[in-house]
């Protein structure tokens, strides 16, 4: 097997308030199933900063980052991981995994919802502790684990755009799964960060009729043009939108924002049969208020997203593939840091608010 170093470095996060501590933490002897990746990229996500800011529990201390891209270094004995075509991952694979890895054996994982497990480990969220500590991005090598998703990917690709594959975009991609068959439907997207903007994208993608993207900032409206958008509306304006007299009701509605006042607006907003789709709430907020008579007449669907299945990631990958020239999907990422500037890149994020910031770990394949 590859000769590797006995430790990999790492940005461990303690507590909120609390500096990153760059460390050196050993790397596992692998079991049969499992693989060592060294990290070429790791783009910082929402929750991820919600867990800095302390408006998210994560245990700690641990290894921050699950939107990862990287390179299979080394493979465990015996029975080897396959990525999700069949084929077992070889070192030198650039890959992308799921943010969780599941047992497929659990009552949950036999209901076919494998992000749910009872034994679920997930990337970027474990404590630091056993020998399953390189478990996050924020590392030159991050450990992976049996029942966890892997898909290869195509060197072609920017990995600006590719990176939030495991997360952001596998995300959307289950969104759209739970919302129904888009082809030549009205959609209205709550939110034009990154999952507002991929899910303009991919809704186009995939032949929805009309996109309409709110949000709050006018630059990130101006910016959902460019995703597909095929009109934008200011939040402050929203209660001025032409009423349903009009024939302006959506077929579907996906929050991705987190705002509780969006929700409860979205069902006078739906069409008969419609789907509210919400995936934007991954931290505490208020309780919101809903007409059960109004969903009760209008046949409305209500449907939460957490995480994603398999066939999603897959689903984004594809996404990424097709359409990486037709959107600026590389441009979600407005900043590149190393990871010995970890402190200097998660003060750029909460000053500027970009879609994403990606560290670079290291010296990378080319």
């Amino acid at each position: 097997m590859t000769s590797l170093p006995e430790t990999s470095l790492a940005a461990v996060f303690h507590a909120p308030g609390r500096p990153f501590e760059l460390a050196h933490v050993p790397l596992p002897i692998l079991e049969p199933g499992e693989a060592i990746v060294k990290v070429e990229c790791c783009t910082i996500c929402g929750s991820d900063l919600h867990s800095i800011a302390g408006r998210r529990n994560v245990p700690a201390p641990t290894i921050l980052g699950h939107e990862i891209v990287g390179t299979v270094a080394q493979v465990g004995p015996g029975h080897r991981a396959r990525a999700l075509d069949g084929e077992p991952i070889q070192p030198g694979d650039r890959i992308a995994w799921s943010v969780a890895a599941s047992c497929g054996s659990c009552p949950t994982c036999r209901r076919g919802i494998p992000q749910k497990c009872q034994r679920l480990v997930k990337y970027g969220h474990q404590r630091l502790q056993g020998r399953h500590q390189l478990s996050g991005g924020l590392a030159e090598y991050c450990h992976l684990v049996r029942g966890t998703a892997i898909v290869r990917l195509d060197r072609s690709l920017d990995l600006e755009a590719v990176t939030p594959v495991s997360c952001a975009t596998a995300t959307v991609a289950a969104v759209l799964r739970a919302a129904g068959d888009l082809t030549g439907r009205r959609v209205l997207i709550f939110g034009a960060g990154a999952l507002g903007l991929t899910a303009a994208a991919m809704t186009t993608w995939q032949g929805a009729a009309h996109v309409t993207v709110c949000d709050v900032s006018a630059d990130r409206l101006e910016r959902a043009r460019a995703f597909g958008a095929s009109q934008v509306v200011p939040w402050e304006l929203l209660d001025e939108f032409p009423d349903s007299d009009s024939g302006s009701r959506f077929d579907a509605i996906l929050e991705l924002a987190g705002a509780p006042g969006a929700i409860e607006k979205a069902p006078a907003m739906l069409d008969v049969g419609g789907s509210l789709v919400l995936a934007g709430t991954v931290f505490p907020t208020r309780n919101v208020e809903l007409n059960p008579e109004q969903l009760v007449r209008g046949l409305i669907r209500i449907a939460g997203v957490h995480n994603y299945a398999p066939a999603d990631l897959q689903q984004a990958v594809t996404f990424v593939s097709e359409c990486h020239d037709r959107f600026p999907l590389s441009s979600f990422v407005e900043q590149t840091f190393p990871l010995e500037q970890i402190e200097a890149a998660v003060a750029s994020t909460q000053q500027t608010r970009p879609c994403r910031i990606a560290i670079l770990p290291g010296d990378v394949p080319k």
